[in-house]
């Protein structure tokens, strides 16, 4: 059988079969236990990067997908603005890969904002913001958003994900405090969470009811106690249920972070995220948080809560004391799109209609869109990781560019392809994008009904 033939569906299954016998006649590489003696055997080993484990794990799955003929669905060129739209190898596609939620990413308005404070301020700060860096537009995107959640002041950091690593890390203690966190949060939490020291607790999605008693029973053994929440959860696109945790926040006395990187924007009314969405009031929550990548049109992330709170962060936070502050051009663009955003709701209003006639469509066609709800993050679960990245595949050949999640990043019973609905879709678009990936995926799973796929296989 040639690799280099388009392989017919029974080949295809034959080349699965051969892969995973070939797997399982493999060693298992088990983790070792600490090290207490000193490394015996030739240690040159741990210094060639081609020799890692990982390393070559990741080799052996591109050498899967070249022989499965799937293209690698990561790091494709986008060759311009990505709104409904996006062109890839000259090709224009469908695309529900982008965080454009509301369409601000190639607005005229949000991009003359950025080209005009680099006009004025220039490219880079050249500073940390307590040294030299500190630009009027820093503090005027910051009172944005303190007024936009009804706090007191806010804080503006250089990347999201870095945002939350080490004020989470800076602001809990080890020895002293307890983080608990909802068991699918963000990479970036848990990060901020393992940096802190601090004890962590995962308690199940959503699981306010075992928070509680989580809290109930160890409480009192701890000082500061945080509790961390998404908005809108990026796997699922299910929403959290704000006010319960509020009440358990009140009741045990903790701290509590809620990561709006996929709310703020997107749902309540006027689309000023979870807080918007419940009608609560600012100052129940200790810490928002929320990206500029996704409605913000930009890049970096900040922190929204008391006075007092945002100046101690200002002083002490590693991540922003030693790091550059956010760019001229980043903050422009951030804050006209949060003017924007205040100014012009119907634009989070049509994205929340396109994501309720998405989830109607693909739930008429019987697909499996999990918890999704009243979001823009609409997932279609395949149930296993192979299917996930064939049918991607196929979808992208024709004409539809959405990303597949795989094994390890959910389990391979949840393996999906991720929808991000934006404002610009089209019912026309989503209607060819709900039947086409109906189809495609009854297709692959009548085709390759006898092929069991191990979830170690693509993870």
């Amino acid at each position: 059988m040639s690799e280099g033939k388009n392989l017919s569906v029974e080949e295809k299954k034959e080349l699965l079969k051969k892969l995973m016998k070939e797997k399982a006649s493999k060693p298992t590489i088990h983790a070792k236990p600490a090290i207490e003696n000193q490394v015996q055997g030739d240690l040159s080993v741990f210094a060639r990067v081609e020799e890692f484990p990982e390393v070559q794990t990741l080799a052996a799955q591109f050498d899967t997908l070249q022989m499965l003929q799937v293209e690698n669905p990561y790091f494709r060129v986008n060759e311009g603005i990505v709104n409904d739209k996006t062109r890839i190898d000259g090709r224009e596609l469908i695309s529900f890969s982008s965080y454009n939620y509301i369409g601000l990413s190639g607005d005229s308005r949000v991009s003359q904002a950025a080209k005009d404070a680099i006009d004025r301020y220039g490219t880079s700060v050249s500073a940390s913001r307590i040294a030299t860096g500190e630009r009027p537009i820093h503090r005027e995107l910051e009172k944005e958003i303190a007024e936009m959640l009804g706090v007191e002041d806010a804080i503006v950091l250089v990347s999201g994900h870095a945002t939350n690593v080490t004020v989470i890390g800076h602001l809990m203690r080890p020895g002293k405090d307890l983080i608990v966190y909802d068991s699918l949060s963000h990479n970036s939490i848990i990060e901020g969470c393992v940096l802190s020291g601090a004890r962590r607790i995962a308690f199940p999605h959503e699981n306010w009811e075992e928070l509680d008693k989580i809290l109930t029973e160890v409480r009192g053994d701890y000082e500061r106690v945080l509790i961390a929440i998404e908005g809108v959860y990026s796997m699922d696109g299910d929403i959290a249920n704000l006010p319960r945790f509020i009440e358990i926040k009140k009741k045990h006395h903790a701290l509590l972070m809620v990561d709006e990187a996929h709310s703020m924007g997107v749902i309540g009314p006027r689309g000023l995220g979870i807080r918007d969405y419940f009608g609560a009031e600012g100052t129940d929550v200790d810490l928002w948080m929320a990206t500029f990548s996704k409605s913000f049109a930009s890049c970096g992330g900040y922190i929204a809560g008391s006075r007092k709170l945002i100046d101690y962060l200002k002083y002490n936070t590693p991540g922003f004391v030693y790091s550059v502050g956010i760019s001229p051009a980043n903050a422009g663009a951030a804050l006209a799109a949060a003017r924007i955003m205040r100014s012009e709701p119907q634009r989070a209003l049509k994205t929340q209609s396109n994501a309720r006639y998405f989830l109607d469509k693909a739930k008429e066609r019987g697909l499996n869109t999990g918890p999704s709800k009243d979001s823009a993050v609409i997932p279609v679960i395949t149930g296993n990781s192979a299917h996930a990245l064939i049918l991607a595949d196929a979808l992208f050949k024709d004409g539809i560019n959405v990303q597949p999640i795989l094994y390890p990043a959910v389990p391979d019973n949840e393996a999906r392809l991720r929808f991000f609905i934006t404002s610009d879709h089209t019912e026309a678009e989503i209607d060819e994008t709900v039947e086409k990936c109906a189809n495609q995926l009854s297709r692959i799973r009548r085709d390759m009904a006898d092929v069991a796929f191990p979830k170690s296989m693509l993870g």
